[in-house]
């Protein structure tokens, strides 16, 4: 199904329409504008919550679950908002996502205010929402236990068979609780329901600030709506061409480039850690622990891990400096030294966008199913693409060939998901080929979207400028310190101007 916008969605039948009658009066109904009714609905503001700043406010915002039929079943979006401290300088709305899919980000407005410098937040009313099937909008589960939640799994012929059943357990279960609003639980939908945000609003157009997923979610909406797209900030961006498959297969190769660098980082410093005096014996060091490991795992202040168990941990390569004292922590207590931390300390980790979501979910516990976002990482990662192969055998033959080119992560990523049993998407995955003005920040080691990924981005968005911070370690510019693609933030934000060429800075000691 390709994109139907208000202008070409086919006329409401009166029947239909009439069950718009509690939105807006029936009289203001349209025929040829099946959406002109949430376009002009009003909204109610109220504090969100005790212990929140008292300019911290929510509201409500009716859309159509389905939007080729506007007339049918509604559901609400739960949207946020801290005014601009300027009224008087006031550019618009800068809308925000925090990454997911399956993140809530109606808190964002108030995380991210103390990052922004003041002329931005000056400037505009910062605005955050949860997605559809997110949080308070509309919240989906899938019944999913701890097991069916777990999204890595090592390849292993033995285990295959049980990795299979799981995927498709996963997507049986999705489909028996929440089949009715699956299909309609897409990226292209959330971007529908940020325009129908926009005009609530009262805007003719929004800025934006999107993380990881947020940055798909921000070109999307680029590509549907153009001409209403203002400041577009997309931070550590994802490679819309490969949404959703290739992404994941993107991290194990990611994971190789960190993986070399910390190698070379830690025979630098082998007086201090020991894991070898060049990269290529660092390299023999950790492998040699990982099949210790496999063998008998190693005793950790929590649970002893195996050697796929701390190959789980490949995204933490990027932060060499926290994840180097941790292999030599491991491979003592390989030996029978002390046990060694859990998992490796992760900088700044506290401080990721929509870190707060989880307290958030707790206070909404009896309303929100536990396994929330899990369930809609799956629906909106299944659902945004038809392109997820349908044969089991085609993953193990992935899974395979992935641990022999990038053995550190490979398999884990490659491996089957609930995808290849989920139902056939109702709308082909959004090509992003955009003109539209946009600023993409990106750390050089980055650990959930590698830097190749926002190069993917970058020649997606032909309109866009991409600032590379050499160096930085960390998912989200913004979120990981003091870097020298702050200005450029703050430049574009509060002046609507791009770099003049794409660039390369150094990071900014903080």
């Amino acid at each position: 199904m390709t994109l139907r916008n208000r202008r070409t969605i086919p006329v409401l039948t009166t029947a239909a329409a009439a069950l718009l009658a509690g939105l807006t009066p029936a009289t203001a109904f349209a025929a040829a504008d099946p959406l002109r009714p949430y376009e002009r609905q009003q909204l109610r503001w109220e504090r969100c919550e005790a212990g929140q700043p008292t300019g911290f406010e929510c509201a409500k915002v009716k859309v159509p679950l389905d939007y080729s039929h506007p007339g049918d079943r509604q559901i609400d979006i739960a949207i946020s908002r801290v005014k601009a401290e300027r009224p008087q300088q006031r550019h618009g709305v800068l809308l925000t996502n925090p990454g997911g899919p399956g993140t809530p980000g109606l808190s964002l407005p108030v995380e991210l205010a103390p990052l922004l410098p003041a002329q931005v937040r000056e400037q505009y009313d910062l605005v955050g929402f949860d997605p559809r099937g997110v949080g308070r909008s509309a919240p989906i589960g899938c019944g999913l236990t701890a097991d069916e939640q777990t999204v890595l799994h090592p390849y292993s012929p033995v285990t295959f068979g049980q990795d299979v059943a799981r995927a498709r357990s996963v997507a049986d279960k999705c489909r028996e609780k929440a089949g009715d609003v699956l299909p309609y639980l897409t990226t292209r939908n959330t971007a529908r329901d940020m325009d129908l945000v926009r005009a609530a609003l009262g805007e003719r157009r929004i800025s934006y600030y999107g993380f990881s997923y947020g940055t798909y979610l921000g070109a999307v909406y680029t590509q549907l709506f153009p001409e209403r797209t203002d400041r577009f900030v997309l931070d550590s961006a994802v490679d819309p061409a490969l949404a959703w498959r290739g992404a994941f297969r993107g991290w194990s190769a990611g994971a190789e480039l960190a993986f070399t660098r910390w190698t070379e980082w830690a025979a630098a410093r082998n007086a201090a850690y020991g894991l070898g005096a060049t990269p290529a014996e660092v390299r023999r060091t950790f492998w040699g622990l990982i099949a210790a490991a496999d063998r008998k795992p190693v005793p950790t202040t929590g649970q002893a891990l195996s050697g796929d168990a701390i190959r789980e941990q490949y995204a933490a390569f990027v932060y060499v400096e926290t994840v180097t004292p941790w292999i030599a922590a491991l491979k003592a207590a390989a030996v029978g030294g002390p046990p060694a931390p859990a998992e490796p300390a992760v900088p700044g980790a506290a401080a990721e966008p929509g870190a707060a979501a989880e307290s958030t979910k707790a206070k909404e516990a009896a309303e929100v199913p536990a396994d929330n976002a899990v369930a809609m990482a799956w629906a909106v990662m299944c659902g945004d693409t038809r392109s997820w192969p349908r044969d089991p055998e085609q993953y193990r033959r992935d899974a395979i060939r992935d641990r022999v080119a990038r053995p550190l992560a490979g398999d884990l990523v490659a491996g089957i998901q609930p995808c290849a049993f989920w139902q056939k998407a109702i709308e082909p995955a959004t090509v992003v080929d955009s003109r539209v003005g946009a600023l993409i920040v990106q750390n050089e080691w980055d650990p959930r979207t590698p830097l190749a990924a926002a190069q993917g981005m970058r020649r997606a968005l032909h309109g866009a400028r991409m600032v590379t911070v050499e160096g930085g370690e960390g998912h989200g510019v913004l979120v990981s310190g003091p870097s020298c693609a702050d200005g450029d933030i703050t430049r574009y934000l509060t002046t609507g101007r791009l770099p003049a060429q794409d660039q390369t800075c150094g990071p900014t000691a903080g």
